[in-house]
Order: C-alpha cells, then structure tokens, then sequence
C-alpha cells in the first residue's frame, strides 16, 4: 500500500520527461518489493533489469505478447544501430516483427546494456495454465552460451508457433509456456525465467 501511494505522489509532483523517469523508477521499486516473495519458483540469477514504455512505442508486435487475453505469443527483444541511433528490434512467434527508435528514456536507462545477458530476451503469457502466468527469459540457449568466455559467441533461439523455443546449435527445445524445461534434445540447464511483469499490451514490460 505504502508503495501505491509513492507511485501516486509521484504522479501529481512530475511533469513531462520527468514524470516518465519518475513513474518508471516507481514501478522498478515495486517489482523489487513484490519480487521478495516465494513462489516457488527458480529464476535466472542474473539481473537486466529492462524496462519499456509501451505507451509511448506502441509497437504491436511487443503488445500482442504482453496480452492475457491471448496467451502463448512469444516476443524476442533485441537492438541494432542504425544511422547512429538505437532500435529495438521486436519478433514474435505469430509472425509479427517491427522495430521503434529509443526515445529520451530508453537512452538514459542504457536499455540497450540490459537486454538480456547479450542482446536477446523473450516474453510472453504461457498458455500451461489458468490464470497466464507472465514469463521472461534470456534469448540465448542456457547450455551453449557462456557469458564469461572468450571470445564471447551467441547461441540466439528461435522461436516457433507453439511457444518452444529452440537453439541452432545444440538443438534442444524449450518449452517458453511452461517454465523454459527441456521438451527435446539432451538433457542439460532448463530456461529460467527472470522475474517480469507488464502492466498490459500498451503499458510498461519490467524484466528484472
């Protein structure tokens, strides 16, 4: 409650941009606090803490896996440079892709620094349950990437219709709407989910 009230003396206090970075560190705070709790499961220890705006990107590919309503639409985030500016780079597995230039925010969070452990994330609802449980994972294969090695090479998934997820390299497939297990393949590290939230198809996506 504490932190709902914050959230709301920050919104009559801030105005413009201001307002934007002040609203996102609120949110950021409150994933912190309800990310304290158990429950029960194992999640990636790595922390990239990513958020977007999608109020003001609006980008439809992104939305479209951030609905309840329609569960099992996985987007892979990435970002590229073009022109000298950076873009987010939006795939989802019902053949949608588009792409937004980052705007003031984007650039002063250094969201490009925190997509994933190397340029690659997924989100999504699973469609495993009732009600949809919101997932996040990294974009590269959990048994073929290695963030400390050098030279660091990626091992990017693929994503299908079904919300399996599959590595080019060692070709185990992952299972995005049940948790990230290992539905095919040799046995190894399942696909931990990251802890995530999303205040809707045209909110704000928190990866943390």
């Amino acid at each position: 409650m504490e932190t709902k009230n914050n959230i709301k003396k920050l919104r009559t206090r801030c105005s413009g941009a201001s307002k934007c970075v002040a609203l996102l560190c609120a949110l950021i705070l409150t994933a912190v606090f309800s990310g304290c709790a158990d429950d029960g499961y194992e999640y990636d220890d790595y922390h990239c803490n990513l958020t977007i705006d999608n109020s003001v990107h609006l980008d439809n590919t992104l939305a479209a896996s951030m609905n309840p309503m329609v569960p099992g639409i996985f987007c892979k985030i990435s970002y590229t440079l073009k022109g000298g500016a950076k873009w987010f780079l939006f795939e989802n597995n019902a053949n949608q892709s588009s792409e937004s230039i980052f705007n003031a925010v984007d650039d002063r969070l250094n969201s490009h620094l925190r997509i994933g452990k190397q340029n690659a994330l997924i989100i999504g609802y699973g469609n495993a349950g009732s009600p949809a449980r919101f997932y996040a994972y990294d974009g590269q294969c959990p048994n073929c990437f290695d963030l400390n090695k050098i030279p660091l090479r990626e091992h990017r998934l693929t994503l299908s219709f079904g919300g399996i997820a599959t590595c080019p390299t060692c070709h185990r497939q992952y299972d995005l709407n049940a948790g990230g297990y290992i539905t095919k393949g040799d046995d190894g590290n399942m696909l931990k989910p990251y802890r995530a939230e999303t205040t809707g198809p045209n909110g704000v996506l928190h990866v943390y």
